[in-house]
This record gives C-alpha cells, structure tokens and sequence, in this order.
C-alpha cells in the first residue's frame, strides 16, 4: 500500500483515502503541540513558582506564534514544493519541542512556546493540501475528515499529556512529542505525493498578495471573523480550566484534569458531518446552530464551577460547537480561489489564531481577578459577536449565497 506514487499530484485530481487518513493523523500530532501545556499550567507553575496568569501566557505565546507562522510561512504553500516544507518544518517542530522539554526557565518556555507555534503551521499546510488536491464535490468531506484528525489529536493531547505528567513529569510529553514529529517526517516523506506550486512571483508578492485577497474577498472577511470569535471563545474555557479543576471543589491532579479533554471528542466527530452539510448546501444554517451551542454551553459551564455534571456538559457542547464552525467556515473559503488555498488559509487561520491570542490572554487575567463565573460570561460574549454578525449577513453577503450552487451553499 505504500508504494504510492511521489510525482506531482494535480489539483482536484483527489487522493485516495488512505492517504488522506495518515494526512489527517499527521495533522493531529502536529497540532496536538500547541495544546499539550494546558493541563500542565498548574503544574508548570507550581515547578516555576509562578502565578496561574504567568503560565497561561505560555498558552498565548504558543498560539502568537502559531499566528506568525501563519503569516510568514504558510504563504509559502503556493511558492514552494508542499511536501518539502512539510518536511523541513516537522524537523524543526521536533526540534523546538526537545527544547522546550530542557528549558531551565519559564521566560525560555515562553520563547520556545513560540516557535512551536510557528512551526505547527504544518498542521494547516496539510489542511489547504488536502483541499487544493480534493475534487469539487467532496473537498468538504475531505476537507472534514482532515479536520477531524487535527480536532482528535487536540482532544488527545490533554488527556496524554496529563497522564505522562502524573508519571513522568511535565517535560516527558515534550520529548515524546518531538520523536513524534521525526517519525511523521519520515512516514510522510515516503507517501505524500508532491504538489506543483502556483505562484511565480517571489516572497515580497505573495505576501503582498494575502493582503489583496483579504480586501476582495468578503466572504473570507466574514469567516475569518467567525473563525477568531468561535476560537477566542473556545481558549477561554480551556486555558482556565485546569485552574478551575485543580482547586475547590474539585482538587484533580493532572491525569484527571487531562482526561477532561476526552469531553471534546464530540467535536472531533462532528467536523466530518459539518463538511457534508457543506457539500449539500447547508453551511450558512449550520453555522448559527454551532454559534448559538458555543453560546449556550457557557451557561453549563458557569454553573461547572460546583456541578461537575454541568461542567462536562459544558465542554461536550462548546468543542462541538467551535470545530462545527471551524470546518463550516473552512469548507466555503477553500472554493473561493483553487490555486491560492495557502494565502486562504494564512488570511483565516491568523484571524483564528489572534482571536484565541486574545482569549487566553484576556481571560487568565480575568480568572486572576474575577473567578471563573467572569472568564464564562467572557466566553459568551465571544459567541455572541459571532450570533450578531450572522444576523446581518443576508443583508452584507445576500447577492453571494444567492448565486451559490447547491454543493457550495
């Protein structure tokens, strides 16, 4: 089976579904990376003899250089070969990461949460590889099952990473994590097959040119929008709750605040579904039924503070609606432009990422301060501004879904 073929693929030529499995496990280790420290927080803090705001910045650096990467490097996907940068950048992923495991500091951490942020973009150049290669009627199945993958490895990375701390302290999920990177780098060298890039232009104009396509683009305006406030919505609930868990009255240690992220796997489960929906049409009404859950579920989670019961609720209902939204929003801007999906993906997932930048960061100062009752009225807040901005769409993008064909509508 893995003798496939490495010459230049064509896009929306599709792949075959294996291929798209390894690419969609691949993207779950990679991205798992920026979400290994969250359960760690109270234990990084406590090993650093640092406030709970300090080690949440760590979730904030990390996603600051997630944004970065996505401006300076993922543009490059419509320069350069696919396959090598993926290549270079998960060799350097595991290098950063072996780092981070050695770090003597917690201002180190912080330097080092950067370029594992920066270096994890390879998670999204897989993603818009996935969507060029795909053809028309399936890229938001595709386009799913790829998400659902990342979304996996986001789950099972609280729940790993919290459980090899219990046993072998923090920093053991760091080494694990860059031996990792290395044994992907080798598997998808042999199967991935290459992709001739697009562009011909140089840097300075591809960079130029991401700001174009976002000022000529309104539909990737508005979704890039939903995208930051979704992701700003979703950090404020996991950057605070392993602080939330590890006092009264529930007092976990690691290993069992880690297997909260088990919660999530709903989400994960339902990127496929909502890439389908995309495909038959339905994006825009699924879009507010996954806005208003995320909205809602900060009611559970605020009474999560003492119900355990209405805490997991809370969770299952916010990853659920967060990752609906992300692959809603994912599946209609891949079809606006087929030969520039990386400018697309760093235009998005750089508002994503901001928006998440500014919910964790906000957020642990107001858990600090105000408890986890403020850092849940916050993260409804977040939902909101999504709810009102999908109110006024029909009247901003009426003429745009009205000229949709079914398989994109």
């Amino acid at each position: 089976m893995l003798s496939y073929n490495t010459s230049y693929a064509k896009p929306g030529a599709g792949l075959p579904n294996w291929i798209v499995v390894i690419i969609a496990a691949a993207g779950g280790l990679v991205v798992a990376n920026l979400y290994y420290v969250q359960p760690l927080l109270h234990a990084i803090s406590i090993d650093f003899r640092t406030t709970p705001a300090a080690a949440g910045l760590l979730v904030t650096t990390s996603q600051l250089g997630f944004a970065a990467g996505l401006m300076l490097l993922v543009p490059l996907g419509d320069l350069v070969e696919r396959r090598r940068m993926v290549l270079a950048l998960l060799v350097l992923s595991a290098v950063a990461l072996a780092a981070f495991a050695m770090s003597p500091s917690l201002i180190l951490l912080e330097m080092l949460a950067v370029a594992i942020g920066a270096t994890s973009v390879v998670a999204q150049v897989l993603v818009s590889f996935v969507a060029t290669v795909s053809t028309e009627e399936n890229r938001g199945a595709m386009v799913g099952r790829t998400m659902s993958g990342l979304l996996l490895g986001i789950v099972l990375a609280r729940t790993i990473s919290g459980a090899l701390a219990q046993v072998a302290g923090w920093r053991s999920i760091y080494w694990t994590a860059a031996a990792a990177m290395l044994a992907m780098a080798l598997l998808l060298g042999y199967v991935l097959p290459r992709l001739q890039p697009q562009f011909k232009h140089g840097y300075r104009r591809l960079l130029h040119s991401v700001v174009a396509l976002f000022l000529e683009e309104p539909v990737l305006r508005r979704r890039s929008l939903y995208g930051a406030t979704s992701f700003a919505a979703f950090s404020v609930l996991w950057t605070n709750l392993a602080f939330l868990l590890s006092g009264a009255p529930y007092h976990y240690d690691t290993i069992e605040i880690g297997m909260f992220g088990l919660a999530g796997a709903t989400g994960a489960l339902c990127a496929s579904v909502a890439g389908k929906l995309t495909d038959q049409g339905h994006a825009r009404i699924a879009s507010i039924v996954f806005f208003s859950t995320t909205t809602l579920a900060f009611g559970l989670l605020a009474l999560g503070g003492t119900s355990l019961l209405a805490l997991l609720a809370g969770i299952i209902l916010v990853d659920l609606g967060v990752w609906g939204a992300q692959v809603s929003n994912q599946s209609l801007i891949y079809r606006l432009r087929p030969h520039a999906q990386s400018r697309i993906t760093t235009i998005y997932m750089t508002s994503y990422f901001i928006g998440g930048a500014i919910g964790s960061a906000t957020s642990a100062i107001l858990y600090t301060k105000e408890g986890w009752i403020a850092t849940c009225v916050l993260g409804a807040a977040f939902g909101l501004i999504a709810i009102i901005f999908w109110l006024a769409e029909r009247h901003s993008l009426g003429d745009y879904y009205s000229q949709l064909t079914p398989v994109h509508k």
